[in-house]
């Protein structure tokens, strides 16, 4: 057992040696590898810059030059003033006296009197009274004269001039003509006018073309003393009032 073990050992140690040498064989056989330059060392040092130079001081402006004083100017002398021219003495001259001219008379107005803007008592007796009947229809249902009261009863503005112009007779206010009445601007009395023609031209065309003869009255009111308005001519159509007429010289 002790010779099989030293055996093993030497056998071993030959073989370990015989690698070893033909290791060493091999190598001394291989070129030798270049050996990369081993770089130098960077040296640092330390520079102290200098401190920046101080701007230049910018240049002081120029002084402006002085104005060069201006001769005084004398002011020139006032002119005078002129004198006024004298005034001639005025010349006194006789105005003429103009003519005396005849009164303005307007066109489709009468230029009746008191007289005629009233009726007397003895031309009403022959009058026409507006009657009580409602009826509007044409011909002999038309009552022209009831429908025209109503309307004038009913017209405050008409009763307000009937009563400034009313002198306890009946008033004139339509004879073919508007007739004129004292201190009136309008023929006719102007709102009892334009009552007048609006009812008349809303009428019925028969009962505006309704024959009529002589006067008929209106009354403003039922009450005794009422004042009275006085429309028509010898012979007439209610479509008359509608229409202006020339004057009569």
């Amino acid at each position: 057992m002790a010779a099989s073990r030293r055996r093993r050992w030497v056998t071993g140690l030959a073989s370990a040696a015989g690698h070893g040498a033909l290791a060493l064989w091999v190598a001394s056989l291989a070129p030798d590898a270049p050996v990369a330059p081993v770089p130098p060392a960077m040296s640092v040092a330390l520079v102290t810059l200098p401190p920046p130079e101080p701007p230049a001081p910018e240049p002081e402006p120029e002084p402006e030059p002085e104005p060069e004083p201006q001769p005084a100017v004398t002011p020139a002398p006032p002119k005078p003033a002129p004198k006024p021219a004298p005034r001639k003495a005025p010349v006194a001259r006789p105005t003429p006296v103009p003519p005396p001219s005849a009164p303005v008379r307007l066109a489709g107005l009468s230029g009746a009197g008191d007289s005629d803007a009233e009726v007397g008592e003895a031309e009403l007796a022959g009058a026409s009274r507006a009657g009580g009947g409602e009826g509007d229809g044409a011909g002999a249902g038309c009552n022209m004269a009831g429908r025209l009261q109503r309307a004038l009863r009913r017209d405050r503005r008409v009763q307000a001039a009937v009563a400034e112009a009313d002198r306890g007779r009946a008033l004139r206010v339509w004879n073919g003509d508007w007739v004129r009445h004292p201190g009136q601007e309008g023929a006719g009395l102007a709102a009892v006018r334009e009552a007048i023609l609006w009812e008349v031209g809303f009428a019925p065309p028969a009962c505006r073309s309704e024959r009529v003869r002589g006067l008929v009255v209106l009354s403003l009111a039922d009450a005794p003393g009422a004042p009275r308005l006085a429309v028509g001519a010898a012979a007439w159509r209610w479509q008359d009032l509608l229409s202006v007429r020339r004057i009569r010289n």
